[in-house]
């Protein structure tokens, strides 16, 4: 592929190769879309000695651009705001390249060219990353979930990235990612275990073989990847389902085992059709890693995967990513969801695993500074995903802070107990990925240490700020669609609910707006469901997932009917 910046604008049908864009009536030049009023991608035509207020103004420009992105910047050198890639000379291009330094160099940001092409004669342009860390954040972050069917290579490939070894062929790899011992017995991944990748602001890897810990990867790193390998057998899919909609990672990383397609492996083909179709229904990004290309080439496979893709239901575009000019193009696409990037790799040798590692340096976070600033102004609310209890020490919990900001010695409630009750507890001590820190704030996970024991404590419960209304319920209704099921959904259909952390079965006990022939794939409903066991806190506007056996359905909680905790 030797076209240059063939960004897709979200309103507009990319091309069905999607080689590049739609040559200019005047010329052979391609066009980009026009430059976006929103967002973090800024066309300049050039830069080649402002005046000084010309530079403030431009330096004021770029300080809004790097908000929009979360702190990540793209400039389009050498095109003007209607998309026409006009270019520069070589002199005029490299004057504007330094005044962008100069620039990013009074923000306390950098820069790093991530390609070039020439167009005309004697005419270039250039693609430029700026990256300016937030002064609140020690880098920029990105959680990627992992998925795949069992057998795949996903634990593999998260041992090659984090640990720089090559893998023997044989799973050597996968033994620095795997957490318990029946898992390495077994070589499949049964719980949720992350791993983190850090880059530099030249774009160079920092994982555990240029580090010795976590903390130090961190340090080093402006840029930090964090992995979260979820499980690919189908008796561990309520888990993988749970870590989807519990942690709210802003990217997927879908595995596909390239021999598995050549031996027909149906369990491992339907669950990456089940993982995709995941994905889409909770609207995240997602690319494709094909692996074990040493063992046999991906050409089937990416036929397979293609009319996966483009059928019915899904209508992606996929782009087999063959240099670092694909790499740039899908990045920038990420954020319309309709591009899905192809890779092709192998972890016994290596192959274009270099072309991953730089999509993951490039791949944009995917919540504005200004909605996480938002969520941080929040009342604190931390989603319990996992406990422990440690002699000597009390109660440690793991999860995800969906908003707020926590510090060490905050006071807050933990529950719904049993009862419906919420018990106040003390943050002791607080760690992110594998390290101790001070603070943890919305969107990031973390591991709190509590200052005492608290019995009948589970998965799914939440922590809260005082400021919150601790007010459990076991009934709820909300706006659901169907987007299978065999028969029809009548009342007492019971169902696995998934709403963030929460993972119960429920049953719908009224549904509204549906005649006597019940609910059916594609049908849409209020309906009010009653949690089977224990009271769950819930609140409006939160994401819901349900299946059972092949039924699957999404919906938007709309109601809560709070419990009333009688006391005493």
């Amino acid at each position: 592929m030797d076209s240059f910046l063939d960004l897709f604008d979200p309103g507009t049908s990319p091309p069905t190769n999607c080689d590049v864009w739609p040559e200019d009536e005047d010329d052979d030049d391609s066009r980009l879309p026009p430059e976006p009023q929103m967002g973090n991608v800024e066309y300049k035509l050039k830069l080649t000695s402002p005046s000084k207020l010309r530079f403030e103004h431009l330096v004021t420009q770029l300080k809004w651009r790097l908000r929009e992105g979360h702190g990540e910047a793209i400039y389009e050198i050498g095109v003007e705001d209607t998309g026409r890639l006009t270019g520069l000379s070589s002199e005029d291009m490299k004057s504007s390249l330094i005044t962008l330094d100069q620039m990013a160099l009074k923000l306390g940001a950098t820069t790093s060219v991530l390609r070039e092409r020439s167009v005309k004669k004697d005419k270039i342009v250039a693609e430029v990353l700026v990256r300016k860390v937030p002064d609140d954040q020690e880098c920029i972050e990105v959680m990627v979930a992992v998925l795949g069917g069992a057998d795949a290579g996903k634990s593999t490939l998260l041992g090659v990235l984090a640990h720089g070894e090559f893998d023997n062929g044989r799973g050597s790899a996968r033994l620095n990612v795997l957490r318990h011992l029946h898992e390495l017995r077994s070589g499949r991944t049964s719980s949720i275990s992350h791993e983190i990748l850090g880059f530099d602001t030249e774009g160079d890897v920092i994982n555990y073989q240029k580090a010795r810990t976590a903390e130090e990867i961190r340090d080093r790193s402006s840029k930090l990847i964090t992995f979260l390998d979820l499980a690919g057998h189908k008796k561990y899919l309520k888990t993988t389902v749970a870590g989807l909609s519990g942690y709210c990672p802003n990217h997927v990383m879908l595995v596909v085992s390239s021999p598995a397609v050549n031996v027909s492996s149906p369990t491992q083909l339907d669950m990456t059709k089940e993982h995709m179709d995941l994905a889409i229904a909770l609207r995240l990004p997602f690319c494709i890693v094909v692996t074990k290309t040493d063992i046999t080439p991906a050409d089937n496979t990416i036929n397979w995967l293609e009319s996966v893709l483009k059928s019915i239901g899904r209508r992606k575009v996929p782009l087999v990513i063959k240099s670092d000019d694909d790499v740039i193009t899908a990045s920038s696409a990420q954020p319309t969801q309709n591009i899905v990037p192809i890779f092709t790799i192998s972890s016994v040798t290596g192959e274009n695993l270099d072309l991953l590692t730089r999509f993951l340096y490039v791949l944009p976070p995917s919540l504005s500074i200004k909605e996480k600033e938002r969520l941080e102004q929040e009342c604190c609310q931390f989603q319990i995903d996992e406990i422990f209890k440690v002699p000597e020490i009390g109660t440690i919990v793991g999860g995800v802070l969906t908003q707020g900001v926590v510090n060490i010695a905050s006071e807050l409630v933990i529950g719904p107990l049993d009862n419906g009750t919420f018990v106040p507890v003390t943050v002791q001590s607080i760690h992110r990925n594998k390290a101790p820190c001070r603070v943890v704030k919305a969107t990031q996970s973390a591991s709190l240490s509590l200052e005492k024991v608290i019995p009948g404590l589970r998965n799914g419960m939440v922590l809260l700020g005082l400021g919150v209304n601790h007010s459990a319920c076991m009934f709820f209704q909300a706006r659901i669609v169907v987007l299978y099921h065999a028969t029809s959904i009548h009342n007492g259909f019971q169902t696995t609910v998934h709403i963030g952390n929460i993972r119960q079965t429920a049953a719908i006990v009224a549904i509204m707006e549906c005649d006597k022939r019940g609910m059916h794939t594609n049908d849409s409903a209020s309906v009010i469901f009653k949690f089977a066991r224990h009271p769950e806190y819930v609140t409006e506007g939160m994401r819901l997932l349900f299946r059972e056996g092949q039924t699957k359905g999404i919906g938007i909680v709309t109601q809560v009917f709070a419990l009333q905790v009688v006391a005493g």
